[in-house]
């Protein structure tokens, strides 16, 4: 059963933030900010971070910290973004060092303002890091590249393991969800990741709660399988702030184990289903360490 939104009620009592704290927190912290690099922890108000960082991990974000687009449910800035920092790759590769990092993962705002919308940014930044750490396995998060196959394929041919692109939401949400983006050119990043190298491993991400039917959310699930999508993540929607787009409701801990199950038996490889699920949620989990992949070209 699903909790309904009650005014003065943040969130249902299975939905619990961790205050951070620790050492590993304030290790992580303190070399994240003598970095200078910027994290989606922060910067999307992941309710996560505490975890994550006294794990000694995080989620780094390339290309400033402020988005050309304007999506309802995001809580990262909008607006002109500064230039490319060439610097920023190298940078970025020395904190993963610092940290021990077995596993990374980057993203970045959008920046359409970019004649290859950001992708020879990631390309460099992944070569950067298998030259400093080339242990550590390597993972993106790419915004759409408007749909521009080239650059797709430029991220894609770059020393990483795992190509990640997130759908969100279901079709019918994305006019009010996904300002510029669109269904179809979401899982073509997919299919063309794939297509590109086919060691490679692809996932994607969807957030429960913005008022999706589950035969929607399981039509995308479908999907996603249709383009050879290996690992999901399920998460519930939780609202930045007044002006983002309202919960329409929360899933339960129930909800999440079920759709979960119903991923796996549609040959998901692994799948992580819970309230507070994010896209890089365990994602050094996601593939065994046994289990073998290739460093790309």
């Amino acid at each position: 059963m699903s909790a309904a939104v009650r005014p003065g009620r943040r969130h249902p009592e299975w939905i619990r933030v961790r205050v951070p704290a620790g050492d590993g927190y304030l290790r992580t912290r303190s070399i994240v900010a003598e970095s200078k690099v910027a994290t989606v922890c922060e910067e999307a108000r992941c309710p996560n971070l505490a975890e994550c960082w006294a794990h000694g991990t995080a989620t780094f974000m390339l290309m400033g910290d402020t988005c050309t687009r304007n999506c309802g449910f995001c809580a990262v800035s909008h607006g002109r973004p500064p230039p490319l920092d060439p610097l920023e790759p190298t940078r970025l590769a020395t904190a993963v060092e610092r940290l021990g990092l077995a596993h990374v993962v980057i993203t970045s705002v959008d920046r359409d303002d970019l004649d290859d919308f950001g992708a020879g940014h990631f390309a460099a930044t992944a070569r950067a890091l298998r030259t400093r750490v080339p242990q550590c396995r390597i993972e993106v998060l790419t915004p759409d590249f408007q749909g521009r196959r080239e650059s797709v394929e430029v991220v894609a041919r770059a020393p990483i393991e795992i190509y990640n692109h997130n759908l969100e939401t279901v079709p019918r949400l994305y006019k009010r969800a996904r300002a510029g983006a669109r269904y179809e050119r979401s899982l073509d990043v997919l299919r063309v990741a794939r297509a590109t190298r086919s060691d490679l491993l692809t996932k994607a991400g969807l957030m429960l709660g913005l008022g999706e039917e589950i035969d929607e959310v399981v039509a995308v699930l479908e999907d996603l399988r249709a383009v050879d999508c290996d690992i999901l993540t399920l998460g519930q929607y939780l609202q930045p702030s007044r002006a983002h787009l309202p919960v329409e409701r929360y899933l339960d801990p129930a909800e999440f184990e079920e759709l979960g199950q119903r991923a796996l038996a549609l040959g998901f490889r692994h799948v992580e289903s819970g309230p507070l699920v994010r896209s890089s949620y365990h994602a050094w989990s996601h593939v065994p360490p046994e289990d073998p992949s290739s460093d790309g070209p």
